[in-house]
């Protein structure tokens, strides 16, 4: 059973595995603490693929390096035992003597998959393992989805009226804008949200009569990759996705589509879409896809059970006719308040078996 010290440097694990979120890509947020008579001597955590594993980081912060044998060594994730990128963590652990290693949660990918924790017990290490392991596994539960599921993690997200309406009822004119139901404080998290993310979803009527960037402009991070469904394959090349910097993959029916600066890929009419459009992005190595509307392509996916978790903003205003918002169930996971919001996170208990803590 695992300690109050063992509990409390783990979350310093998780604090700093949490720095890098959407950075580490296809690599997991790994956070890592050194300690020495039950103080922190050193930390580190992994910044992007490629580069050292918070392992190393840790490791290289450590100033007296004659600590290290009588030191504990805590992960969130389980080392790495094979050559890629950078060498394999176990190998640096067991080179600088430490006795004891206490790891979050197993790496359950092939390559991995309990043999750094075996190597590092044939070399004489105590090991500890599960402590923290259901916050182990949130923290990294697009890659443990991809790598289980073989499929990105799916995030809904939309934004409804008091009385549940997507949108009040256009007639489809020009200049008819969508009307506002969150303020700027929810804009912004939307956009950290989409910082987190590989890519990003959107139906072709969301494209067509709301004409959004979907990229990262009210935080700093990495543009997702921007995915359309268009069955017809019928979009103005001018929108604005074209017009912006990044990459566009579009899923149609309609090959002859001439819509440029995108990726077209071919839709089978005998498939269901969300399938067909995860598949495709599993093998292109996206880890997630967060997934903006609108209804019907938002309904496609929750019918289909291609969802993980729903952030869900419920304006305080009624629009009393228009645009019916997705109904959707699953265990509410938090429930924040803005000045003209509310948001609840709500988790598919039937898909997944991450949980949070």
């Amino acid at each position: 059973m695992a300690g109050n010290n063992d509990i409390k440097f783990m979350r310093r694990c998780l604090e700093l595995a949490g720095k890098a979120e959407g950075r580490t890509y296809p690599n997991p947020l790994v956070g890592s603490v050194i300690v020495h008579d039950d103080i922190i001597i050193g930390e580190g955590y992994h910044l992007k693929a490629g580069e050292p594993h918070a392992e190393v980081n840790a490791l290289n912060s450590v100033s007296d390096k004659g600590l290290l044998k009588s030191s504990v060594l805590y992960v969130n994730l389980e080392p790495c035992s094979h050559h890629g990128k950078t060498p394999p963590c176990v190998e640096l652990i067991i080179s600088h003597g430490i006795r004891k290693v206490v790891i979050g949660t197993a790496d359950t990918t092939e390559k991995v998959a309990g043999k750094g924790i075996a190597l590092l017990k044939d070399a004489g290490c105590e090991v500890v393992t599960g402590v923290l392991e259901t916050e182990c596994r949130w923290i990294n539960r697009r890659f443990f989805t991809f790598n289980e599921k073989k499929r990105p993690y799916i995030i809904l997200k939309w934004a409804q009226s008091a009385d549940g309406y997507l949108d009040y009822e256009r007639d489809k004119k020009p200049d008819q804008k969508p009307m506002w139901i969150t303020g700027k404080p929810e804009r912004v998290l939307v956009h950290i949200w989409r910082a987190a993310e590989q890519s990003i979803l959107a139906g072709a009527g969301t494209i067509r009569y709301d004409d959004p960037q979907l990229n990262v402009r009210f935080w700093t991070g990495n543009d997702p990759v921007r995915v359309i469904l268009s069955s017809s394959g019928m979009l103005k090349k001018e929108a604005a996705v074209f017009r912006t910097n990044g990459t566009n993959i579009v899923f149609t029916q309609n090959t002859e589509t001439d819509v440029t600066n995108a990726e077209i890929v071919k839709l089978d009419n005998f498939r269901p879409s969300a399938f067909q459009i995860t598949e495709y992005l599993h093998s292109k190595d996206v880890q997630s896809l967060l997934i903006e509307g609108g209804a019907v392509v938002l309904n496609h996916f929750i019918s289909e059970g291609q969802w993980d978790e729903a952030k869900v903003f419920t304006g305080k205003n009624s629009f009393r006719k228009g645009v019916k918002a997705p109904e959707i169930s699953g265990k509410v996971l938090s429930h924040a308040i803005f000045s003209r919001s509310s948001l609840e996170v709500i988790i598919n208990d039937k898909e997944s078996d991450i949980r949070s803590g």
